[in-house]
């Protein structure tokens, strides 16, 4: 048991630490910032890194593929709303209250994982709820349905 929670603990720690390498992001006001700037959309992630099980999934299906990275680098702006529940895991106030304010908008029902993709001002283009089954380059087809996006 102690090898299969060491295992697990050690996935997620890896998968954050992938997002974080893959570009993503957890300041929402930056994100606009920079959305506006590149002309590119942001693509918000609500996740609970260290205990949803379809967060977990979504991460390690899509958003850790290199087809998605690839994708996401050129036409995205990457949001992380983390809801760690581990004490080792929890965030600082700031962060949290930030996260907090963002799911009041944009997830008001709170569930996990919820993708949201928004322009540079905020607007509601199109939210995934719950875990994809579909491949990184099919989800990546999904974003492009929106104009401006290649």
């Amino acid at each position: 048991m102690r090898v299969i929670r060491s295992i697990f603990s050690f996935s997620i720690i890896a998968a954050s630490m992938l997002l974080v390498s893959a570009g993503w992001i957890t300041d929402f006001a930056k994100a606009k910032e920079e959305a506006k700037m590149s002309g590119k959309h942001i693509l918000l992630s609500f996740s609970g890194s260290d205990w949803c099980v379809p967060c977990i999934k979504t991460e390690r299906d899509i958003f850790e593929k290199e087809s998605f990275i690839k994708f996401a680098d050129t036409n995205l702006i990457l949001v992380n709303a983390d809801f760690p529940r581990l004490k080792k895991n929890q965030l600082s106030k700031a962060l949290t209250k930030q996260n907090e304010a963002l799911a009041e908008k944009y997830d008001k029902d709170g569930l996990f994982p919820v993708i949201v993709l928004l322009n540079a001002d905020g607007k509601v283009l199109k939210e995934w709820e719950g875990y994809q089954d579909v491949t990184p380059e099919n989800f990546a087809s999904q974003i492009k349905a929106f104009e401006h996006i290649n």
